[in-house]
């Protein structure tokens, strides 16, 4: 037993390195740098992942992550069966230390207290690594770059944007992950496990961080009102995040993402990569019931629900017409409501929604952001050029000048 906090050991050897933490004795020097000591060799392990000429061999089988030893691979295995099993929730670790470690976490017992802030905790090492908040200490520094970082483990999740790393893969869909935490929660669209539930609507979600966001709601919705507020046109929303990309969507006409294949300008990563997949013919969204696969998350759902009765329609109780997404549902309500909210500011027009505005508007300029691929006529909507292009490609080299003239809505 440790005379200094009374924990427990099976073996001599384990007790005296447990005492050299406490008394800040070093024996061990990293060979990369010489001035980090380590009271423990197996301290110095940890510092090889910084190491830019260093091969990880060893390869789990289960979940893909790399080590550099034989042994460290079998300790690491331990995570994967129920030789070191938590009796409480079930998960599993790597050495009895561990389970012993996390069994604190369910028994509220916290031996280790800062001495700045006097907050406790269950373990030595998340006494160090928060010791660094108060010190500014960022002991691991990415070669690359010149980066600090106060964990290790941050820093090896950092390195894996220089080397393009993604080491975690999808079994089912065989998307990988830089992070095993991303891989996890992408797991769980396949699975559809969603252990995140509000207690007070029993909705659930895959991410800890929706569930935050559902339960703000909640809050909302007993408030009264909605706090964040539009200075353009004065929509209110319930989240920060929502107003920030109504400014976005609507208001502003940044696009500082372009198409590396066709120079078009999107104002959003996620609408670059999304048309991205019309170049690429990419179709990531795999049906778990048969071999179907879809470019669009919203065409993987009708499929699921059309095909194999997976999921739930919502249903307008006005006209009984079914939707997929909830977003389409609140603007079809919106009509049979005859609710207009969105006003062109130029003639006073009113819309239903921020997407039929914006299209619009485009009326009142001389703008031409849609070309036909064939004749490299311009449009000003979409749908114009849509059409255009049928005309277009029974009639090569046509002539047809009715872009801007024939755009569909007014």
């Amino acid at each position: 037993m440790c005379t200094v906090c009374d924990k427990r050991f099976t073996s001599m050897g384990d007790m005296i390195v447990h005492k050299l933490r406490h008394s800040g004795e070093n024996l061990y020097s990293c060979a990369e740098d010489t001035e980090k000591l380590y009271s423990c060799a197996e301290d110095t392990e940890k510092l090889y992942s910084c190491a830019e000429d260093t091969e990880k061999l060893f390869s789990c089988a289960e979940c893909g992550k790399r080590f550099l030893s034989g042994s460290r691979l079998s300790r690491h295995m331990n995570s994967h069966t129920s030789r070191y099993k938590c009796t409480e929730c079930g998960k599993c670790f790597e050495t009895s230390q561990n389970l012993a470690v996390h069994g604190r976490s369910h028994s509220g017992e916290k031996l280790f207290e800062c001495k700045v802030c006097c907050k406790r905790f269950t373990s030595t090492g998340n006494l160090r690594k928060h010791s660094r908040i108060h010190s500014g200490e960022k002991p691991y520094k990415c070669r690359l770059c010149g980066r600090a970082f106060s964990q290790i483990g941050i820093l090896t999740n950092h390195m894996r944007i220089h080397t393009g790393d993604k080491p975690f893969e999808c079994k089912v869909c065989g998307k990988a992950f830089s992070q095993s935490a991303n891989l996890k929660n992408h797991s769980r669209i396949h699975s559809g496990d969603k252990p995140y539930k509000c207690l007070l609507c029993d909705k659930a979600f895959t991410r800890s961080g929706t569930l935050s966001s559902h339960m703000k709601l909640h809050l909302v919705v007993q408030m009264g009102d909605k706090p964040y507020t539009c200075l353009e046109c004065n929509s209110s929303f319930n989240q920060k995040r929502s107003l920030q990309k109504h400014e976005q969507y609507v208001h502003s006409n940044s696009k500082p993402h372009l198409c590396p294949y066709c120079d078009r300008q999107f104002k959003t990563n996620f609408q670059l990569k999304s048309h991205v997949r019309t170049h690429t013919g990419a179709k990531p969204f795999s049906c778990i019931h048969c071999s179907s696969s879809f470019t669009w998350l919203k065409q993987l759902k009708t499929h699921l629900l059309k095909s194999h009765n997976e999921g739930t329609w919502l249903i307008c109780n006005i006209c009984q017409k079914k939707f997929i997404c909830s977003d389409n549902l609140k603007t079809h309500l919106l009509r049979h409501e005859g609710v207009k909210p969105y006003v062109c500011s130029e003639c006073g027009k009113q819309f239903c929604t921020a997407g039929e505005l914006k299209a619009h508007q485009y009326v009142h300029t001389d703008f031409k952001q849609f070309c036909c691929c064939l004749c490299s006529q311009w449009f000003k909507h979409k749908i114009s050029v849509t059409h255009h292009i049928k005309t277009c490609s029974e009639n090569p080299g046509c002539s047809d000048n009715s872009g801007g003239q024939g755009d569909i809505f007014v």
